[in-house]
């Protein structure tokens, strides 16, 4: 077989280093942040997320500044891939499609250093990829991996078209620019517009901050930003999550165990705080893991119980984690399957359902679900959402509050399914906004009392929320 054969064959056969397929490639003697970032990708293809990706090569690599640049590498591929995709389109003399995912992975971090970052020579970047086809097994490809990456670096980037123009193009052009799968962008220009689609788009491109939510242990917001301040973390406070900090320079990451907070997202935050919010005495959180959510119940500071819950294995361990390390570790947790019956007795006064969903309001951190994801799945989702708020309903008291959650930009997913739960469940009624909202939240709000956060209104991540009380 050709080394041209080799290069352009899915899964072949790999000299030197060779693996089963949906493995990561074994390597050695290369750059260990790109290392990091080949083995992310691979491990991404064969399956995981990209933040359990993330986590297990970060174990790999003692250097901070490697952690960061190996994220940043493998989360930029990510973003930008069928753009990066089309740039290799031109360059290459085989379809992309043909060729061996290694092989393309190592093409797309070659495109993605050469057009979105300015730290290397192109020459440079071209000398890494061919080292790191090589220390991959995958030697018979390295003239291949040189010849189109230097066609690259030696044609210019196309300017990118103005608002007007890409509206003007038709929805292929705004997927190439922005690097969003096609169908998703038509259903945000249809519902939203060609400029609110844009800005979406660009939004989710950005490289999302890290966003802490201080927890009890650490005092009052102020006194975590002045602990974190003296080791040198600069940090904000979030617009509207009370407890939430924006990290401008400096990792708290390095801080110990504990710190005294999480890492959560703003509107994650929010819709935590929403929750937390309704009086109770009696509180489930459904569908826990990785415990933000929870922690925000626990909080409270109004000495009801908390209890919860979540259905895999993994999950749980997470969750039982995270809780323990934020000083919670006394919260009863229970492994059940949302999408049938609780085991539990209509005892909660307050219930939160934050649904497993397509996660397509979250791109900016997790941007591999854009190619995970196809149009068909809504429905299905949206199906198993309805059967865990069926299940939940059942474990609110009377008088009680259930609160929908998600993560997806999609109404399909969202008022979709808090509209056919009300018409189908006459015991339950819209509750509106909580008596003790934090303020200013109420900006975030519908008419009808549901929280939608959106990157373009409010840059935020796109969540949602809609909260259900059984009437007495």
């Amino acid at each position: 077989m050709s080394a041209k054969q080799r290069a352009a064959r899915p899964g072949a056969a790999r000299p030197g280093g060779a693996t089963r397929p949906g493995r990561p490639p074994r390597l050695a003697h290369a750059a260990p942040a790109r290392v990091a970032a080949f083995r992310t990708l691979a491990r991404v293809r064969a399956g995981a997320t990209l933040a359990d990706a993330v986590a297990r090569e970060r174990e790999t690599l003692g250097d901070a500044r490697d952690r960061g640049l190996a994220h940043d590498l493998a989360t930029g591929v990510l973003r930008w891939r069928s753009a990066l995709d089309a740039a290799l389109a031109t360059a290459s003399s085989r379809p992309i499609a043909r060729l061996d995912a290694d092989v393309l992975d190592i093409l797309r971090l070659g495109v993605y250093q050469m057009r979105h970052r300015d730290r290397l020579p192109a020459h440079a970047v071209v000398s890494d990829a061919v080292a790191l086809t090589r220390f991959a097994g995958l030697t018979s490809a390295a003239g291949f991996v040189n010849a189109v990456l230097r066609r690259v670096a030696t044609t210019a980037a196309p300017t990118p078209a103005d608002d007007a123009a890409l509206a003007a193009a038709g929805l292929d052009a705004l997927a190439t620019q922005f690097a969003h799968p096609s169908w998703l962008v038509g259903r945000w220009t249809a519902r939203l517009g060609v400029d609110a689609a844009i800005g979406w788009m660009r939004f989710d491109n950005d490289p999302a901050p890290l966003t802490l939510r201080a927890l009890p242990s650490a005092g009052t917001r102020d006194a975590l930003a002045a602990r974190l301040a003296s080791a040198g973390v600069s940090v904000m406070p979030t617009r509207w999550a009370p407890a939430g900090l924006v990290v401008t320079a400096g990792n708290p990451l390095d801080q110990a165990a504990d710190a005294g907070f999480v890492v959560q997202d703003e509107a994650s935050q929010v819709v935590g705080e929403l929750a937390a919010a309704w009086p109770a005495r009696r509180r489930l959180d459904v569908c826990a893991a990785p415990g933000g959510k929870t922690l925000a119940l626990w909080a409270a500071g109004d000495g009801g119980q908390v209890v919860a819950g979540d259905r895999r294995p993994r999950r749980v361990r997470l969750l039982r984690d995270t809780l323990a390390r934020a000083g919670a570790g006394g919260i009863p947790i229970v492994q059940h399957d949302a999408a049938g019956p609780l085991p539990y007795r209509d005892v909660f006064d307050l219930v939160l359902v934050d649904a497993p969903c397509s996660g397509l309001g979250t791109l900016r951190r997790e941007p591999d679900l854009k190619w995970r994801r196809i149009e068909a799945e809504l429905a299905s989702m949206a199906a198993v959402q309805a059967r865990m708020l069926a299940h939940a309903a059942r474990v609110v008291a009377p008088g009680g509050v259930l609160v929908y959650a998600t993560c997806s930009s999609e109404p399909d997913e969202n008022d979709a399914v808090a509209d056919a739960f009300l018409e189908a469940h006459a015991a339950f009624e819209a509750a509106g906004l909580p008596p003790a909202a934090p303020a200013g939240v109420g900006s975030l709000l519908t008419e009808d009392g549901r929280l939608h956060t959106s990157p373009v209104t409010h840059g935020l991540e796109a969540f949602f929320a809609a909260a259900f009380r059984r009437r007495p």
